[in-house]
């Protein structure tokens, strides 16, 4: 019998897609204005066990569009708000934290765990974006990675497309070129936006928490869409 927190998504999804879900592992990397909402939307859906990577603290800045800021979580963990805030949601998942900032050094130890099923990249800095995705290929993990979300305001131009096809995206660009070189096949899925970037030539980049967000929410989508399809066929 589902229990009542479950009941609405399994009206939709059955019993076999909450199990599913619950018997399922998701990495998360980068907890921020992607990162967060993409975990909050995956304990709600019942996720069973998460995996979660930043290294940094929660800065007044961040609380336009980061779940985990808020005034009184000013200077704490990322990823210990987080992990707090699932555990708050569903007290049976189970969340594992990695206090790290990700680079060719340490990005292998995160695949250590191979129950991972699969990894939402929602990493900003583009070397540490670089090496995660190159290793997420090299070890054969099925993932989405978000592009640019800053210098939009546009929520209804967000789209799920291959690496090949971004648009409209200065940090997709960059990793372009970059994993090209590399060989690194492009037709991985990546959330991005097709409405053109504001704020030409700028050090600190505008953000809306209305584009963040639905960053976040659709690569929530992607990852329990495979999980459903892989685990309940």
């Amino acid at each position: 019998m589902i229990e009542e927190q479950w009941s609405r998504p399994a009206l939709l999804l059955g019993q076999a897609g909450i199990e599913a879900l619950q018997a399922s592992h998701v990495m998360v990397a980068g907890c921020g204005a992607v990162g967060s909402f993409a975990l909050e939307a995956l304990a709600r859906c019942g996720v069973g066990t998460l995996t979660l990577i930043d290294n940094d603290n929660v800065e007044p800045s961040n609380i336009n569009r980061q779940l985990c800021a808020l005034h009184s979580t000013l200077g704490q963990k990322k990823t210990q708000v987080l992990a707090g805030r699932i555990a708050d949601i569903n007290p049976r998942a189970l969340v594992k934290q990695k206090n790290l900032f990700i680079d060719k050094a340490n990005v292998e130890t995160l695949f250590e765990d191979t129950s991972v099923d699969f990894v939402v990249d929602a990493i900003d800095t583009v070397e540490s974006k670089i090496a995660f995705i190159e290793a997420l290929q090299k070890y054969g993990l099925p993932f989405v990675s978000s592009m640019g979300a800053a210098r939009k305001t546009q929520p209804d131009a967000v789209r799920i497309l291959p690496m090949k096809k971004t648009m409209y995206c200065p940090l997709a660009a960059k990793l372009r070129k970059r994993l090209k070189a590399d060989n690194v096949a492009l037709d991985f899925p990546c959330v991005c936006s097709m409405e053109p970037a504001q704020q030409e030539k700028v050090e600190t980049l505008g953000s809306l928490v209305t584009v963040t967000g639905v960053f976040g929410l659709m690569a929530a989508s992607e990852a329990i869409k495979y999980l459903l399809t892989r685990k309940t066929r």
